[in-house]
Formats: structure tokens, C-alpha cells, sequence
């Protein structure tokens, strides 16, 4: 077999599959590289179909208890949590092996190489003592978690996201060193298996983006009995019998907690490589598609990210897309922004979830949508109307004449294009 290649691809995650997949249909005969997590990299093995897995059985367990409906009792008997586990672990190999080991035998013009890659030149590398030859390159690697500056803590031990995905035994008490993202979702995943989690965060606010929201998904998850403890600086980690220690700083005070384990939390995703915004795979997956017609074709397509929603699955899910009130503060100087309680959205009512907000912001002048942040059961699902409404340059009368099916949770975002030049609480139902 020649090693010369039209393209080689060093990864094997969302975005380097995707690459693979657009080389393919352009008939490029190309090479994939993969070495580290299995073919699928972080989405499938790691980071969201694992984690998202839990966090159903997590909140299946959590709406039993906490369904608000009267007259309904239902019972959380038998939990077994290497079971859930296993439950999870099972799903990741299936989908690992329809979703890529067969996508990837299926496509003709790419052969796949495990093994790390070392650059000899600018055209050439070299996998396993074999160099392969390649016109272009496409390098979308990922990235690995990094370990903060804590003394003791790799004599302590320590979990990443990948062990905390695998564990066959539950901790009873967890430390979650930051916030963020993979924190957050791990956090309220273990809490609500009834392990005792304690965040320590070093920022004043457990993720960046609208304050209000922020705010509002914290509260919530301390009164799930979630400890929280923000602008903390963590200093040391220490062993005591079969506890681990952490001792750190808030508010120029000496403080400690104690745990089973600590879970490093780290922000992931295929494409981290590009070190650029809060990435998705889907994010990362045009850009892999992107990249191999750019290299391929001579093409400059690129992405507006400022259209490209995010979600932290937390329960309620935070998501958004566009312009912060910030952000609009910093760029026009002002900000039209609106916020509405999803108190105010009959199916929130009817399902007893009322405890969401959503965050509208506008141009100014045109009333053109810039920004829309939710907080509420299925934001995830709902800020996929706002991305399109973003990306369209839609306008709130746009909105305001569109006609959601009722009652839905999207209505949420015609009540807050309609709460810019209406009193909602003189609205009737169907508006």
C-alpha cells in the first residue's frame, strides 16, 4: 500500500470523523490518525453520551421524589448504582461501534492508523516506526485535562471526568474542584444519586454568561442540598484515615472540607485543541467538515460562532446563544433586554416547573434578536429556535407573529419577544 495520501487526520473525535466524512465524499484518499481515547474521542466516550446517560437516571430518580403533582406517590426502591454504571458504559460501546467503527469501514478513501504521530516534516509523519505522506493535514487531536496547582493533590488521588464516568462504587461525600460546565453536571448527577457534593469555585459565579440565570440555577442547586462555595482558592489536599482533605481559602479565611474523592472538573470537547469558545462537538464537527473542504477545494468557509448555541445539562438546563446583556452593554453602550419567569409560560405551570427564566436581548434600533439565554427543563432543546432566530436576524415582531404550538415550553420565547412592548401578566393563554 503507498503512503502517499491527499489528507492525513490526526484525531479520531467528532471533528476529525466529520473531516473524514467530507474527504470521503470529495474522494480524497486519506489517512486517519488516532491515538489516546478510542475512535469517537470525548463525545461518545467520555464527555456526552456518558454524562447525559446519568444524568436522565439522575433526574428519572429526582422527579419521582419531587414531581409536585398531588395525590401521586411514587417510590425510588432498589438502587443499584454499578448497575447505572454498567447501563452507561453498556450504551457507550454500542453507539462507539455503530456510530464510528462502522461509519468508519464504510468510508472508502480513508484508512485508519492507531498510534501517536510525530511531524519528521512539514509533510511527513511518522506512526509506529511507519512514515506516511500527505498534501494536507488536518490536525484535530483534542484536548486533556490539566492538573491545577493544588499541594499534595496527586498523592491524595484524584478523578477526572473519565474515572467519575467509571466508578463501580458510590462516593459518599465528593469535592468538586470548579464550576463550569462538567462541574455542575457532575455535581448534580452524584448529588441526586445521594452522594453529599461540596463545589469549590474560584470565580464569584458558578459559570459566565446572565447573572440573573446563573444566580437562579444556584440557588436551585443548594437547595437540593448541593454545598457551594465560591471565590475560593484551594490550597492543599491531604489524606486522614480514608478521607481526603482540602483546605482553601474564601474571603481571607482558612477553611476545610472532607470527601471520599475529589473530582477535578475540566471544560471538554472535541475541537479544544483551537482553544476557542465554549465548544460543542456538533461545533466541532463543522468545523472538521469545514476544514478538509477548505484544505481539499481551496474554499474559506467559516463558522459564526456567535450563532452556535451551548447547553449545561444541569436540571433545569442552562443554554444560550448571541449577546450577554454585557456584551450588549459593551458594544452599543445600552441594552434592550427583557427577562421573564417561566411563571409566566402555561406548560411550565401545568408541569409544575415554573422555577426558569429566559433572557431576551435586541438591537436597540432595528429590534433585531441578539442574544436569548433559558433556564428551564429542555433549554437545550428550546435554544435551537434561538439560534435560527439569531442566525436569520429575526426581529421580535418576527416572533410575535410566529404561532407556537400551545401549550408548549417554547412559547417562552414569543412571551419574552411579546414582554418588550406588552404587560405579559394581562395576557390570556393563547396569545
Amino acid at each position: 500500500m503507498s503512503n502517499q495520501y491527499d489528507l492525513i487526520i490526526i484525531g479520531g473525535g467528532a471533528g476529525a470523523f466529520a473531516a473524514a466524512i467530507k474527504a470521503n465524499e470529495l474522494k480524497a484518499i486519506t489517512l486517519m490518525v488516532n491515538q489516546g481515547l478510542p475512535l469517537g474521542g470525548t463525545c461518545v466516550n467520555v464527555g456526552c453520551v456518558p454524562s447525559k446517560t446519568l444524568l436522565w437516571a439522575g433526574e428519572v430518580m429526582h422527579l419521582a421524589k419531587s414531581h409536585n403533582i398531588s395525590g401521586l406517590d411514587i417510590e425510588v426502591k432498589n438502587f443499584d448504582f454499578s448497575k447505572v454504571i454498567q447501563h452507561e458504559l453498556d450504551l457507550v460501546a454500542r453507539l462507539k461501534e455503530e456510530k464510528y467503527q462502522k461509519v468508519l469501514s464504510q468510508l472508502e478513501y480513508v484508512t485508519h492508523v492507531e498510534g501517536q504521530a510525530t511531524f519528521t516534516s512539514s509533510n511527513e509523519i511518522e506512526v509506529n516506526g511507519q512514515k506516511y505522506q500527505a498534501k494536507k493535514f488536518i490536525i484535530a487531536a483534542g484536548s486533556t485535562a490539566t492538573v491545577p496547582p493544588i499541594g499534595g493533590i496527586r498523592e491524595v488521588g484524584f478523578l477526572t471526568h473519565i474515572e467519575a464516568l467509571k466508578l463501580k462504587q458510590q462516593p459518599r461525600e465528593l469535592i468538586v474542584v470548579g464550576a463550569g460546565p462538567v462541574g455542575l453536571e457532575f455535581t448534580q448527577m452524584y448529588a441526586r444519586f445521594g452522594t453529599k457534593v461540596t463545589i469549590l469555585h474560584r470565580g464569584l459565579s458558578i459559570f459566565r454568561g446572565e447573572e440573573e440565570l446563573t444566580t437562579r440555577l444556584a440557588k436551585l442547586l443548594t437547595n437540593e442540598g448541593i454545598t457551594i462555595k465560591t471565590g475560593v482558592q484551594v490550597q492543599s489536599a491531604r489524606k486522614e484515615g480514608d478521607k481526603k482533605v482540602v483546605s482553601y481559602l474564601v474571603e481571607e479565611k482558612q477553611e476545610e472540607v472532607s470527601a471520599d474523592e475529589i473530582l477535578q472538573s475540566h471544560i471538554y470537547s472535541v475541537g479544544d485543541i483551537t482553544n476557542g469558545p465554549l465548544r460543542l462537538e456538533t461545533t466541532a464537527g463543522r468545523e472538521g467538515t469545514l476544514v478538509a473542504e477548505n484544505a481539499l477545494k481551496g474554499t474559506q468557509n467559516s463558522i459564526d460562532y456567535n450563532s452556535v448555541p451551548w447547553t449545561i445539562f444541569t436540571d433545569p438546563q442552562l443554554a444560550g446563544v448571541g449577546f450577554t446583556e454585557k456584551e450588549q452593554m459593551k458594544r452599543f453602550g445600552t441594552c434592550m433586554c427583557k427577562t421573564v419567569s417561566f411563571k409566566d409560560v402555561p406548560k411550565a405551570l401545568i408541569i409544575n416547573r415554573t422555577e426558569g427564566l429566559i433572557k431576551m436581548a435586541i438591537h436597540p434600533e432595528t429590534k433585531q434578536i441578539m442574544g436569548v439565554h433559558i433556564l428551564s427543563p429542555n433549554a437545550g432543546d428550546l435554544i435551537a429556535e434561538a439560534m435560527v432566530l439569531i442566525k436569520n436576524k429575526n426581529t421580535i415582531d418576527d416572533v410575535v407573529n410566529s404561532l407556537p404550538m400551545f401549550p408548549t415550553l417554547s412559547e417562552a420565547i414569543k412571551i419574552a419577544a411579546l414582554s418588550f412592548t406588552n404587560d405579559i401578566t394581562k395576557l390570556s393563554c393563547c396569545i
